[in-house]
């Protein structure tokens, strides 16, 4: 989801290549952005200028870098609550007027990040990127080459986009395992979702969907909390969690549920509940059985049987399916009951708590649908000592899709946010990403310049020559930006859609005529 509501502790491996675009042959002597994929960090290396001064740096980390993750587009220059986490971490309170203000952002977080032995605060944008908070720490120069600007055509007739092409690698890692060359520690995630530790966010989000959730109500005792919980994953020694993979435990729960789910969803929409072609009915509520089997199969036990084939399917009649009870609790508690007995941290309790929940509710409305499909008739593993009531299992199956509709909005999964059908092979698979298709700063943001307000200063690698106009801190991600009037459609709800990714190019979205 854009806006972000977790912070994970993590490292980037020794022998990890990161970028950083300049102007000038000169390692910045401060704090300064790094990005993972060389296609992001060009876009950088002339500043605002397009005189050939495009200076582009290669690193490697000679060590692991000590990191923090803030989750979401938590590097989108947007007052909606895209920097709201790292708002709280580094003020104390959220400053959506602020979001222009990076300089002060990444001077602040690596003051307060020192303590801590922090090198380092990840980010997601088009692509991840790091603010480094020393280029000469745990770092060795690889290449520091003046190379052809990308973003200066000298053939009118050539079209090299460079928008695309960050998006472009920036998608590599849209799906699991994503990011590789950051390594989270999960043992310390912070999460603004703890209802326990931030308990003056539940009545602000209630009644809202996720993208519009944000931070903007949440009390100052609740921010002092999640800074010390995150100062105490920081503190905490390496071996000071319960060794749990949570990582993987999450991914089973994802890969054994998310496809299976997917295509009960697709046969109870294939067919109409409502047909009057009896075969087509019988059909299709066996083969959604079968799948709904395949998800149970290790927690059906041979005793498991009802008291008979063929009583009532209504959604009500949840006394008809006490015999289902032992298939629900196996399947419920298999993957985390034994774990209970680990001494885990209070992240590692969130995330067990988290995966618990997720399992009853999975397992409570598979065994639901399957129990049901069991009554009605259409198990082939079931006695079945008479011919199915058709417009009994027309009822059931429109029971089924209403529950598989609602368990999968619940679960709300980013493994089914994708372009259906898929992409050609000249076409990428894509959500309106900041700041393509999004408005301009809004007119109240904080956007600091040099001479006004006095304590803003400039990153080296983003300051120009006197002669030159004076930039704003954080520049354009690319010089020649976009129309101010090109702003995406779907921009606050952004869907996925094929892309033309060779030219012609085409962002294939409507334009919205406003703004904020």
């Amino acid at each position: 989801m854009r806006n972000g509501h977790n912070i994970v502790p993590g490292k980037i491996p020794t022998g990890t290549l990161l970028y950083h675009g300049t102007w000038q042959p000169e390692l910045p002597p401060g704090p300064d952005w790094a990005a993972f994929d060389p296609e992001h960090s060009v876009i950088f290396c002339g500043g605002l200028l397009k005189d050939g001064r495009c200076w582009h740096l290669t690193l490697m980390t000679t060590r692991p870098l000590n990191v923090v993750y803030f989750d979401g587009t938590s590097a989108a220059k947007l007052p909606i609550g895209t920097l709201d986490s790292q708002d709280i971490v580094t003020w104390g309170d959220v400053r959506p007027d602020w979001s222009f203000d990076e300089w002060s952002r990444i001077t602040t977080l690596c003051d307060w990040g020192r303590e801590y032995n922090i090198d380092g605060f990840v980010r997601m944008e088009m692509s991840f990127e790091v603010m480094l908070c020393n280029f000469t720490s745990g770092l060795r120069v690889v290449s520091f080459a003046n190379i052809v600007d990308p973003v200066i055509i000298r053939n009118a007739s050539t079209t090299f986009p460079i928008p695309f092409e960050v998006m472009y690698a920036g998608s590599r890692h849209n799906r699991y395992p994503g990011e590789t060359r950051v390594r989270l520690d999960l043992s310390g995630l912070v999460s603004f979702y703890d209802t326990e530790l931030v308990p003056s966010l539940v009545p602000a989000r209630f009644g809202k969907e996720r993208w519009d959730h944000r931070l903007l109500n949440i009390s100052t005792e609740d921010a002092v909390r999640v800074k010390t919980r995150l100062e105490e994953a920081l503190s905490r020694p390496a071996d000071g969690s319960s060794g749990v993979d949570w990582q993987a435990l999450i991914r089973v729960v994802v890969d054994r549920y998310s496809e299976r789910l997917q295509v009960v969803q697709y046969l109870l929409n294939f067919t109409d509940a409502n047909s009057y072609e009896p075969d087509s009915v019988l059909d299709y509520a066996i083969k959604t059985q079968v799948q709904l089997r395949h998800m149970l199969m290790p927690y059906i036990g041979v005793n498991v049987t009802p008291r008979s084939i063929g009583a009532n399917v209504n959604r009500t009649a949840s006394g008809e399916l006490d015999w289902a009870r032992p298939v629900y609790k196996l399947c419920a508690t298999t993957h985390t009951d034994r774990l209970k007995d680990c001494t885990m941290t209070a992240s590692e309790r969130l995330l067990l708590d988290a995966v618990q929940g997720t399992m009853r509710e999975i397992c409570r409305v598979v065994t639901k649908m399957w129990g049901l499909g069991v009554l009605g008739g259409v198990d082939q593993f079931m006695n079945i000592d008479r011919e199915p009531d058709v417009e009994m299992i027309q009822n059931m199956m429109k029971t089924w899709r209403e529950d598989i509709d609602e368990l999968m909005a619940w679960l709300d999964w980013n493994v089914w946010v994708k372009c259906l059908p898929e992409c050609g092979p000249e076409e990428m698979c894509y959500l309106t990403t900041w700041p393509t298709g999004f408005p301009p700063p809004h007119e109240r943001a904080r956007i600091p310049r040099p001479g006004k307000g006095g304590h803003v200063s400039y990153l080296p690698s983003q300051s120009m020559p006197d002669s030159a106009p004076a930039p704003t801190a954080t520049p354009v991600p690319w010089r020649d930006g976009m129309a101010d009037d090109e702003v995406a459609e779907d921009w606050q709800r952004p869907q996925p859609r094929c892309i033309r990714r060779i030219h012609p190019y085409d962002l294939g979205v409507r334009v919205a005529a406003s703004h904020f």
